[in-house]
């Protein structure tokens, strides 16, 4: 079975890209065009890993990630941040959003490839 990410971000070429990317490598992935839809989907799905983009509708991502460590079925998933502001994001925030690592973009799908394998390893039945 493989490992299932979360890829929540409003520009519609971003989301495409890095899914393509995650699915290339033998990942399952889900899609969210903003933050709440992400946190549902974030319940419904239990994925293994989110990344998120920090700016987007109804919720940002350190509203997302905040809302996920506060819910018990989402407190332990942990997640990317894809940003151009990573650095205005305070240290405590990010130690209590479990933010695991930042993108800054714009960024290569290999290097977000390379972060998810960091934190998840290869995925099921990747050699």
């Amino acid at each position: 079975m493989s490992r299932k990410i979360l890829v929540a971000d409003d520009e519609a070429h971003i989301l495409h890209v890095v899914s393509m990317k995650l699915r290339n490598a033998g990942y399952d992935v889900v899609t969210a065009v903003d933050g709440e839809e992400a946190l549902e989907l974030c319940k419904s799905e239990c994925p293994d890993l989110v990344i998120t983009d920090y700016q987007m509708p109804y919720m940002d991502g350190l509203e997302l990630c905040l809302a996920m460590r506060a819910t018990e079925a989402t407190r332990n998933i942990p997640a990317i941040m894809l940003t151009a502001r990573g650095f205005d994001i305070s240290p405590a925030d990010v130690e209590a959003a479990g933010i695991r690592a930042f993108l800054a973009k714009p960024f290569s799908p290999r290097e977000v490839l390379r972060k998810v394998e960091e934190l998840l390893g290869a995925p099921a039945g990747v050699v």
